[in-house]
């Protein structure tokens, strides 16, 4: 929907680091990797769901409908559309903010601990 375009519908389908890690350690919400295999070839996410984004479709039935789906990818490049696909099919679906990359530098070294896994 062209609404989560304009500044006022963004915040809907955006959700910040911080709100993730919250969310998260409830229990509230998952996060959905849709990196392509090659670049999880790199490095893996063993607290993700693993879908890459052209798999997602095939791939409805692993997603709960009773949890925010966080999408990330590694720089929030593709995650916004692959979120808005979910919203559209009927999930809580946003998108990472700052990506997977910003979720690795939070959580370096001892930050680490505050995602519950």
């Amino acid at each position: 929907m062209i609404k989560h375009a304009l500044p006022s519908g963004n915040k809907d389908i955006r959700i910040s680091l911080d709100e993730f890690i919250e969310l998260f350690n409830e229990g509230k919400a998952i996060l959905l990797d849709i990196r392509m295999p090659f670049e999880k070839k790199i490095w893996k996410l063993p607290f993700a769901r693993d879908i890459s984004a052209d798999e997602i479709d095939n791939n409805l039935d692993l997603l709960p409908k009773d949890k925010v789906i966080v999408v990330a990818c590694p720089t929030q490049n593709r995650s916004p559309f692959a979120a808005m696909h979910l919203k559209n099919k009927g999930y809580n679906a946003k998108y990472l903010e700052g990506g997977l990359l910003d979720l690795m530098a939070k959580l370096k070294g001892g930050e680490a601990k505050k995602l519950k896994v």
